[in-house]
């Protein structure tokens, strides 16, 4: 009895992993917009520290966002035993950030003065080679701004994950979250600390001066890692936005009254497309949820605009008065 009371365990057990294995990837799923722009942003926050303190500068990032999860992971998980039904309206506030986050980027890049972005990249240049420049202050000012970028983006994270499971009961709950948080605290970190050595690693194999093929592939290898590397910085960051608008718009769709059921409508109205009607099924309700999402956001923006000029305004006044 004992021994069949302990398989059945077992099997209980194993079983509660398995669905929260399969709930855990539907939330990675969910939050995935978030890790791209994650990714890019703290890649580019400790951007501007010298090479051999770039991944103390990481590591001293992630324990800060970790710091930031033992926060933010309870008190997510004590609204949605509390109080569940502000669970879907913060789920929106999240979607509708990242689609006013990720307007803001295209606003930047096509309306944005460049010549600001390369005095700001030389004035980085000009305090790393100071000799009269802090440079313990300085990482400190780079590290808490990385931590101050990693609580707004964690909170989306995290307030996503619970989203996708907030049908489901309590434990599980705890456990998808604690999973999507730890995992993806140190996969993006990870993959941060291997971005921002990327190019010692192609000057290390550059360093290959031989003369047989062994050599040579090193040294070739070396020298493509170090030209892609810059372009690697801007391709997170176009995907990162790209999956801001899917990932946000399509959260927007889910609660907004009868969009998702027009999405859907949309998709199956392309389906008899000859060769191409699956994929267009597939992708149409995706990409509707996107343009969704770039309206959404933009109306944001303009909004915040509005506000921040007004408040400006009255606030110049008062000082005047």
């Amino acid at each position: 009895m004992a021994g069949s009371s302990l398989l059945a365990l077992i099997d209980d057990i194993a079983t509660l992993l398995d669905d929260v294995s399969v709930m855990t990837k539907v939330a990675a799923q969910k939050t995935a917009g978030v890790l791209g722009d994650d990714l890019a942003l703290n890649a580019q926050q400790v951007t501007g520290v010298r090479a051999d303190r770039e991944l103390p500068v990481v590591w001293a990032v992630t324990k800060g966002s970790l710091k930031n999860k033992l926060f933010l992971v309870p008190a997510a998980l004590a609204i949605s035993a509390t109080i569940p039904w502000l669970i879907t309206p913060l789920l929106m506030l999240g979607g509708l950030f990242l689609c006013f986050e990720g307007f803001e980027k295209l606003a930047h890049k096509f309306f944005h003065d460049h010549s600001e972005d390369e005095k700001h990249h030389q004035e980085m240049v000009d305090a790393i080679a100071s000799p009269e420049v802090d440079m313990v202050a300085y990482e400190k000012k780079k590290i808490k701004g990385a931590i101050r970028t990693d609580m707004i983006l964690s909170a989306e994270i995290i307030v996503i994950a619970l989203g996708t499971v907030q049908e489901y009961a309590f434990g599980y709950q705890v456990a998808v979250v604690s999973t999507i948080a730890l995992v993806m605290t140190l996969g993006v970190y990870g993959l941060v600390a291997g971005i921002v050595k990327l190019d010692d690693a192609g000057l290390y194999l550059m360093q290959s001066t031989g003369e047989d093929g062994w050599s040579k592939t090193k040294y070739s290898i070396g020298k493509v890692i170090l030209a892609l590397a810059p372009k690697l910085m801007k391709t997170l960051s176009v995907v990162g936005t790209a999956a801001m608008f899917l990932v946000g718009g399509g959260i927007l769709m889910h609660g907004i009254p009868g969009a998702e059921h027009l999405l859907h409508a949309a998709g199956e109205s392309v389906a008899g497309v000859p060769a191409i009607g699956g994929l267009l099924e597939f992708v149409t309700p995706s990409l509707l949820g996107a343009l969704g999402g770039i309206v959404a956001g933009g109306i944001t923006l303009m909004v915040v605009s509005l506000v921040s000029g007004l408040v400006n305004r009255i606030k110049g006044v008062s000082e005047a008065g």
